[in-house]
């Protein structure tokens, strides 16, 4: 079982590594954000990026800082399959990923007009902002010295492979099968 962490800034390709995993080679995707829009429900709260920072930040503080993952990474090894977690989002999470074998954490970024505008295109709830407010929340999220606190700069740079995607899908897939060892062979 191959166990994938992904990491990145706002907007990057996460989700675009996810679902090329999940489609192309079969990996199981474990979400932190399904994690957290399960947890806000049972929490009668508004589902948005704020609550689901104050949601993860209250479980971190109350069980750990990596008990969200941890928690999924209990569900992938119960199934046994190649998994994705995403979005990795603090140091305490990948420390502890990394005491399982098989652990890769990918960091993913792209230029920040890029990234604005595909969160834009994507148009999910939490996605309808300012540029302004964008660049704002990523710098809420970058860098924190609470170990509770997301802190996705330190996750990147502890990251095994980082992706530039200021490109096109074609790309980023070809940079993702370079770092798995896949050969064009292997995706027929």
């Amino acid at each position: 079982m191959k166990i994938i962490g992904i990491t990145g800034t706002l907007g990057a390709g996460k989700g675009t590594i996810v679902d090329y995993l999940v489609s192309h080679y079969g990996f199981k995707h474990y979400s932190v954000r399904g994690y957290l829009i399960e947890e806000a429900l049972k929490r009668g709260m508004e589902l948005n990026r704020d609550t689901y920072v104050v949601v993860a930040n209250d479980l971190r503080t109350t069980y750990g800082p990596s008990y969200i993952v941890d928690q999924l990474y209990l569900q992938a090894a119960e199934n046994g399959d190649n998994a994705i977690i995403e979005s990795i989002r603090t140091p305490g999470e990948v420390e502890s990923l990394r005491k399982q074998e098989h652990f890769l954490l990918f960091g993913v970024d792209a230029d920040p007009e890029i990234r604005y505008g595909r969160v834009i295109n994507r148009a999910s709830e939490t996605d309808q902002i300012s540029f302004e407010t964008f660049i704002e929340n990523e710098q809420r999220e970058m860098s924190s010295t609470d170990p509770n606190h997301q802190n996705i700069g330190k996750c990147m740079q502890m990251a095994d492979y980082v992706f530039l995607n200021n490109g096109d899908f074609q790309e980023l897939y070809q940079q993702v099968e370079k770092v798995l060892g896949i050969t064009e062979h292997d995706n027929e």
